[in-house]
């Protein structure tokens, strides 16, 4: 499959990711829009570069035998990388690495060699470290047992960041149905996710995605992804599972070929801080559960809550006519996007204090689960976002569970607009007072 084309299938995976953080935008593309504009602005002076939205006991030895090192690599400069593990690439009597470059074709082979041998390959694309994209391998392989897509992904995150941890972390089945997750630190401190779940969420197509994640203390970043299909979507099932286990995937994604391939990687230059790029005060994702929790009407009773770490909450409730998932995104700082979200296209009231709200009823998915979402979209005058929808089901990625969202227009409205959320970004400055 042309590279091209896998990169058009990252950004829907980048939307599917930005779907299952925040529903109410799935529907709502114009705000999706102009919000993803504004966020990413705003992430890419903190640390956002890429997303998804995120190398064990192999010296010279693949899953499936001896490697050949297509990277130039002759057992010198040596760097141990994990449980047992080591990096194998050129270096000097000194152990000092040579700088080189890793092309497109050694992407290949070196996939190709840490496959189990026997098995056929087709449809192969690579990029390499003069890419600017990153280096990516990608291959339908097949085993013998039905072709599958393959893909390596290799980059920097910066260690102990948000986007390490949305990586290594395993996702909060409400917004990410799986069949299994786990997390594990290694003897060299890297974390290792290893994610079996689909490439969609709401299971309408029960293609397998398993992901492989390794962030390395130094933030190195190896992605492996693999289906039981030859292409991850709109392709038929050839197999019950991805050809890789977990122990497998492990091996594969630890291996050392992949970290010194990344050291080849142009360092990215950094930015000097200076106050104009300075970001936005953060929301923390814990207040906001909190704060939304506080502010629900009564008679509902709370059967559980999520977050994301900045920004993004969630609760299920039941109101006992059956569970409703509310949502909510608090995002300073959105002036520069109000009048594509809040125009008169919009229709929006304007409050006497200013705050601008946009409230309506819609179909609340786009894959016709026969979702209903309700929606208080607010802005205030210092561009404060406050973003809260409810759903008639207890999840974005199952069908209805009642036959109407647990809160009312106006009940979201007032949740939106409550003072309270002004409390968890004190720096803006207070409220206007109301005339």
């Amino acid at each position: 499959m042309p590279v091209e084309q896998r990169d058009d299938q990252f950004e829907e995976r980048l939307g599917s990711a930005l779907r299952s953080a925040g529903g109410a935008f799935d529907v709502d593309r114009a705000a999706l829009v102009a919000g993803g504009e504004s966020r990413g602005r705003r992430l890419r002076t903190r640390r956002w570069t890429a997303v998804v939205s995120g190398a064990v006991a192999i010296a010279l030895v693949g899953v499936g035998g001896a490697l050949v090192a297509p990277w130039g690599g002759d057992g010198t400069g040596q760097r141990a990388v994990g449980a047992g593990g080591t990096t194998v690439g050129p270096g000097d009597a000194t152990g000092t690495a040579t700088p080189t470059v890793t092309t497109g074709d050694d992407m290949i082979d070196i996939l190709k060699n840490l496959l189990p041998k026997g098995g056929r390959f087709s449809n192969e694309s690579a990029r390499g470290t003069d890419s600017a994209p990153g280096p990516y391998v990608y291959a339908v392989y097949d085993d013998g047992k039905g072709a599958a897509a393959l893909s390596v992904s290799l980059g920097r995150v910066e260690p102990g960041s948000e986007q390490a941890r949305e990586a290594t972390d395993c996702p909060d089945r409400t917004l990410t149905p799986y069949d299994d997750c786990v997390s594990s630190t290694l003897s060299d401190a890297g974390v290792l996710r290893i994610l079996k779940g689909y490439e969609y969420p709401d299971r309408r197509v029960d293609t397998k995605l398993w992901t492989a994640d390794l962030v390395t203390p130094e933030g190195e970043h190896v992605s492996v992804m693999e289906w039981n299909a030859p292409a991850e979507k709109d392709a038929p099932i050839s197999r019950a599972e991805p050809p890789l286990d977990s122990e497998e995937l492990k091996t594969l994604v630890t291996h050392g070929a992949w970290t010194v391939t990344i050291d080849r990687m142009p360092k990215a230059e950094t930015p000097s801080a200076s106050p104009a790029s300075s970001p936005p005060p953060a929301v923390e994702g814990g207040s906001v559960v909190s704060t939304l929790t506080g502010l629900l009407p009564s008679g509902l009773d709370v059967v559980s809550t999520g977050s994301q770490e900045a920004e993004y909450g969630y609760v299920v409730v039941d109101d006992g006519k059956g569970r409703s998932f509310v949502q909510v995104n608090v995002q300073p700082d959105m002036s520069d996007v109000e009048d594509q979200l809040f125009g008169p296209d919009r229709n929006p009231e304007t409050l006497a204090d200013g705050t601008k709200v946009v409230v309506k009823e819609g179909i609340g998915d786009d894959k016709g689960l026969g979702l209903i979402m309700r929606t208080a979209d607010t802005i205030r005058t210092d561009g404060m976002r406050v973003v809260v929808s409810a759903f008639n089901s207890g999840s974005q990625n199952t069908g209805p569970t009642r036959a109407t969202p647990a809160l009312t227009l106006d009940q979201l409205k007032a949740i939106a607009t409550s003072p309270k959320w002004r409390e968890l970004v004190p720096s803006v400055g207070s409220e206007p007072t109301q005339g």
